[in-house]
């Protein structure tokens, strides 16, 4: 086969090596792209035939490009992009025949309000859209839609993102939660009370809301016993129901467990905190993310 012979390419394969860049994973990429790893691993010897080189090498934790791979890196995402532009191009988004993977960052709680409400209508059209929804992680929400790896993200903040653009679903206020069987469960929430109780929280890396904890905390020379650091808030409540631990959360998230916890003010003042849909400012332009922050708007607002 022709190596520079244009038919010896498609769509599905370019996907392929953008994926395996990314995740530098078969079995991820294969997750990303929703197949399977056999099927991934023929299209990346596809593509090892078509450029003549290996493009991917095996290591112990995945696959790490080779140098030709890195030269492609960046014109792949190219095309991609302008192959995404030219099919969106003045088309409305049609879910009934799309195929599209959309993918969305945020916590477990939104998840159960808004998956179920896409799942409805993906459903009723009969659509082979696909979603990923995953937690925010460590790194930057921002940066990763800039990127093209995230489409929306639905996040908690104090303070409104300047690095995306956002619409409010809701405004909500922190709250301090434990078993209704809780040894202190009788008793007023002092900070000293606070400072001598585990505390569990949910660590997605910099949190303002810990960070403006610690620091209201160390004004009067105390420290909290933050002792589980768990990746959502069905954790967190777990945690709660089964040991002596407590937990600052949301108020809106304590109200779908309050059979299970008991709540009271915190023994500090916090500030509110937005729930925000945030994406990239150049989604205005993608009719699939904006028929998707649409549902969302929807199922919401309907909530």
């Amino acid at each position: 086969m022709n190596p520079r012979d244009i038919r010896s390419l498609d769509i599905g394969m370019l996907r392929t090596f953008d994926s395996l860049m990314r995740e530098r994973s078969v079995s991820r990429a294969a997750a990303r792209l929703f197949l399977s790893q056999p099927a991934v691993s023929a299209s990346l010897n596809r593509l090892r035939e078509t450029f003549g080189d290996p493009l991917f090498t095996r290591t112990a934790h995945g696959v790490a490009p080779t140098a030709r791979a890195l030269s492609l890196a960046s014109q792949v995402e190219g095309v991609l992009a302008d192959i995404h532009a030219l099919l969106d191009t003045d088309q409305p988004f049609d879910p009934a025949t799309s195929q599209r993977i959309f993918r969305i960052a945020g916590s477990d709680n939104p998840s159960r309000i808004i998956l179920p409400a896409l799942a409805r209508t993906l459903e009723q059209n009969r659509s082979g859209v696909r979603i990923v929804w995953e937690p925010p992680g460590t790194w930057s929400v921002a940066e990763r839609m800039h990127k093209g790896d995230l489409d929306l993200a639905v996040i908690a903040r104090i303070h409104l993102p300047r690095e995306m653009e956002s619409a409010v679903l809701y405004e909500d206020h922190y709250v301090y939660a434990m078993r209704a069987g809780h040894p202190k469960a009788g008793e007023p929430v002092t900070l000293d009370s606070y400072c001598e109780t585990p505390q569990v929280f949910l660590g997605y890396g910099a949190s303002a809301l810990d960070d403006l904890i610690d620091e209201t905390l160390g004004k009067s020379a105390r420290q909290r016993r933050a002792q589980f650091v768990v990746t959502s808030f069905g954790q967190i409540v777990h945690q709660l129901q089964h040991s002596d631990h407590a937990a600052i959360i949301p108020h809106r998230v304590a109200l779908d467990h309050a059979d299970k916890l008991l709540v009271q003010p915190p023994p500090f003042e916090l500030p509110h905190y937005q729930l925000l849909l945030c994406w990239d400012a150049r989604a205005s332009s993608d009719a699939g993310i904006q028929w998707l922050k649409a549902e969302i708007l929807r199922a919401m607002k309907a909530d």
